[in-house]
């Protein structure tokens, strides 16, 4: 969209592609400013001017934030080129065989969380002690161009063709109860007519949603759960019957799969992250052991 003033012999710099970056990947100006460590008029006054020298409008404005047009985008990939090689530059001068450094952005859902990542971290962070980690668990997927995270761990018999990564292994899942659920509902000799504990409409495409509708149309749960490992606290705790991955629950002492492996719910699980990114030796290094630490087949 061309702007309401001539265009004059640009002047793009470095400091403009990063501002422009930043509001991509912010979307906001506070998301911006907090990227930039600087105030939202700073980052107001500079996307105005670069859009002026440039003749060409870069974000489309709405109560939503800033989208960026496709010049916009197109200029903010520069940006990431030349982030990543500026990195690469950075590992080059300090030598590629000395310890790798700098911090790594991962997500990934909650029961992958807590039952896959987090048991390998420790020898991890022992083998690299000066990369430093930031998790975070969210059932929300992370906009890897947008740099919402270095590297996505996500559960996916399709990866997304545009992102690079590689395969962990299996994911299956079973429906579990406690013994003592069990042993106090001997009465019910079908375990569909249990109380069931289920995902709530916070994740109504879940596998086990889907899985549960389509097998079981007359079932409905008693309790509904925001998350995969609230389904599990559930069904160790008694209160019921519910679909949870065999990674989670996998030798609990309490608990015991009363239908499965269900086949249908085998999924495959990867570490994803933007082709900008895999030549930072910090992303290989982390590549590299997830490949070989995690165990699921």
């Amino acid at each position: 969209m061309k702007l309401p003033y001539a265009k004059t012999q640009s002047k793009l710099d470095l400091p403009d592609l990063e501002l422009i970056l930043a509001l991509y990947r912010g979307r906001t100006l506070a998301g911006a400013a907090e990227r930039l460590q600087v105030d939202t008029s700073t980052v107001f006054r500079s996307i105005k001017r670069i859009e002026k020298d440039l003749g060409e409008l870069l974000f489309e404005r709405s109560r939503q934030g800033y989208a960026a047009t496709e010049l916009g985008i197109a200029l903010a990939g520069y940006a990431e080129r030349i982030e990543s090689q500026l990195e690469q530059a950075r590992e080059a001068a300090l030598d590629t065989d000395t310890t790798p450094s700098g911090t790594l952005r991962i997500t990934t859902t909650d029961s992958v969380m807590h039952s896959v990542l987090l048991p390998a971290m420790p020898k991890f962070t022992e083998r690299y002690p000066q990369i430093e980690l930031e998790l975070i668990a969210s059932n929300a997927l992370a906009n890897l161009s947008h740099r919402d995270a270095d590297i996505a761990i996500r559960a996916t018999k399709t990866p997304p063709e545009h992102l690079v990564g590689v395969r962990l292994g299996r994911l299956e899942a079973a429906v579990y109860a406690s013994k003592a659920y069990l042993a106090a509902h001997r009465h019910i000799p079908d375990y569909r007519d249990m109380d069931w504990i289920a995902l709530d409409a916070t994740l109504p495409d879940h596998p086990s949603q889907r899985w549960r509708r389509q097998h079981h149309p007359k079932v409905i749960p008693r309790y509904r759960m925001n998350s995969v490992l609230s389904v599990a606290g559930a069904v160790i705790h008694g209160m019921g019957v519910g679909v949870v991955p065999l990674a989670v629950l996998r030798d609990h002492p309490l608990v015991e799969i009363v239908d499965g492996p269900i086949a249908e719910l085998e999924t495959e699980l990867w570490a994803l992250a933007h082709p900008d990114t895999r030549h930072l030796q910090r992303m290989k290094v982390m590549f590299e052991f997830l490949r070989n630490a995690l165990d699921l087949g």
